[in-house]
């Protein structure tokens, strides 16, 4: 009887020893430019999504947007790494279908219009390893000024599906329907 008790103690012992390791892990920080998602339908309640955008969103942090997204330069539309756009169904995006599947999105900005990249290149670190032979559609779209300030880079959707970008008081207006 008492082996039997001393096992159970050690047994006990190792399962702290060993659950302590587990609570000792490193976890990094909060990411500057957090990771997020935006969807159509945005009701989490909805399941069958027509598309969803992952994206990092950078912060002004005092900086002007100029400096950040210099006109005529591709952008990688967020932070980190490349933005993955995923279509669930056949989209047209301002008049230009595109299959299902997923993406990865770039853009050059522009003053009154944008050029939004949809490329077959996936997992990747923002748009430095762009290839333009890669592309599946470059569409022009225009943007427009608000008069709220967005702090930190936004992706989001209208109740009709199309996709809005937002940074300042920048906005981009990418139409968008089912095919």
């Amino acid at each position: 009887m008492k082996s039997c008790t001393i096992k159970n103690i050690m047994l006990c012992f190792g399962i702290m020893l060993l659950s302590t390791n587990l609570n000792a892990q490193k976890f990094a920080p909060i990411d500057k430019s957090p990771m997020d998602a935006a969807s159509f339908p945005s009701s989490y309640k909805v399941s069958d999504k027509n598309v969803k955008v992952i994206y990092g969103r950078p912060q002004l942090k005092g900086r002007s947007l100029s400096e950040l997204i210099p006109n005529g330069k591709q952008w990688r539309t967020g932070a980190n790494e490349a933005v993955e756009i995923t279509f669930y169904k056949n989209m047209q995006v301002a008049g230009t279908v595109i299959k299902a599947g997923t993406y990865t999105l770039s853009t050059i900005p522009g003053e009154k219009e944008w050029t939004l990249i949809f490329s077959s290149d996936l997992n990747v670190w923002g748009s430095y390893f762009y290839n333009k032979d890669n592309d599946v559609a470059r569409i022009i779209v225009e943007t427009s000024q608000a008069k709220d300030v967005l702090e930190a880079f936004s992706i989001t959707f209208d109740d009709e599906g199309n996709m809005f970008l937002g940074w300042d008081t920048l906005r981009v207006k990418v139409p968008m329907t089912v095919n």
